[in-house]
């Protein structure tokens, strides 16, 4: 014999709620006031009850109400019900970040990876010593991987990014001509055909030898000399820290604090020259998807970042 089950009743929250209120108070009037409504709406409530589970629940004795059989077999539950329910929609207490053990991926350029690395593993060294980083190289859309979990954290000029992302500014910077010491055009004034004169190595992802330098110069009727294209900065400066050819590097603004994005730029001896020229801003941001905007871990992980890459203050 095949046996049906009965059809089950919609599940509502709240008669959870009103139910462990009804079996701790044992009164319509006391349950109502607990949960701030009235003892009508509470009477009707009860009576659902009563209809949904097939019980009186709470019956008159006297002057009082005293819970059945079945109602005292619940009571238990009920709370139990309603604490979880209370957990599950209670906001988080935060990231216990001792505890945490997790790795991040964060996507980002050559040159921005060697300068958020160090000081982002040293802060977790400090405050989160379960974590650990992967630093991936550059994709010609970070979108996707953001929206599918593959990273964590996209760091670095954010174009590209989709209408859900989110996406924070870090810093603004401009482009410094960065030389070797003992390069000629670290003797005497920079000028925009002293620049144009130089061999260039040129930092591009997709190969192109031009960019906003190029443009600046053509409006002079100038146009430098490309010796190479190279994928990344760090090799483009190590080729300018071996010879003649220059190279572009981020840098603060006039009359802001360095950047740690010039940090390797200086540790390989290069100087860093401001170039006579109007270049448009360069501004350093992160991107993330945002079902990470609230996670306790990830919200650490931004902060590290912007602690990393921001402006620094002297003390």
């Amino acid at each position: 014999m095949t046996l049906v089950r009965s059809p089950v009743p919609h599940l509502d929250a709240n008669l959870a709620v009103a139910l462990d209120a009804l079996l701790s108070e044992q009164s319509v009037t006391r349950a109502a006031a607990r949960l701030h409504t009235s003892p009508a709406a509470m009477s009707r409530t009860l009576a659902r009850l009563r209809r949904v589970l097939q019980d009186p629940l709470l019956v008159r004795a006297g002057q009082a109400m005293v819970p059945t059989p079945r109602a005292e077999a619940l009571r238990d539950e009920a709370a139990a019900v309603v604490r979880r329910l209370e957990d599950l929609l209670t906001p988080g207490d935060g990231v216990d970040l001792a505890a945490l053990r997790r790795t991040f991926a964060v996507q980002a350029s050559d040159l921005v990876g060697a300068a958020l690395a160090p000081g982002l593993l040293a802060l977790a060294r400090r405050e989160a010593p379960g974590v650990s980083l992967r630093v991936l190289a550059e994709e010609w859309e970070a979108g996707a991987a953001l929206r599918e979990g593959r990273i964590d954290l996209e760091v670095g000029v954010i174009d590209h990014a989709d209408p859900e992302t989110r996406v924070e500014e870090l810093a603004t910077l401009r482009m410094a001509a960065a030389v070797r010491s003992g390069h000629p055009l670290a003797d005497g004034a920079l000028t925009p055909a002293r620049l144009a004169a130089a061999e260039h190595v040129v930092v591009s992802r997709r190969g192109g030898p031009t960019g906003p330098l190029d443009a600046a110069l053509a409006e002079r009727g100038l146009q430098r000399r490309v010796a190479a294209v190279l994928p990344g900065h760090l090799a483009a400066m190590a080729l300018a820290a071996a010879g003649d050819t220059v190279c572009l590097v981020p840098t603060a603004l006039p009359g802001e604090p360095p950047s740690p994005l010039g940090d390797t730029a200086r540790a390989m001896g290069l100087r860093l020259l401001e170039i006579p020229l109007p270049l448009p801003p360069l501004t350093i941001g992160m991107a993330w998807h945002p079902r990470y905007s609230a996670d306790g871990a990830h919200q650490w992980l931004r902060n590290a970042v912007r602690r990393v890459l921001g402006p620094r203050r002297e003390d």
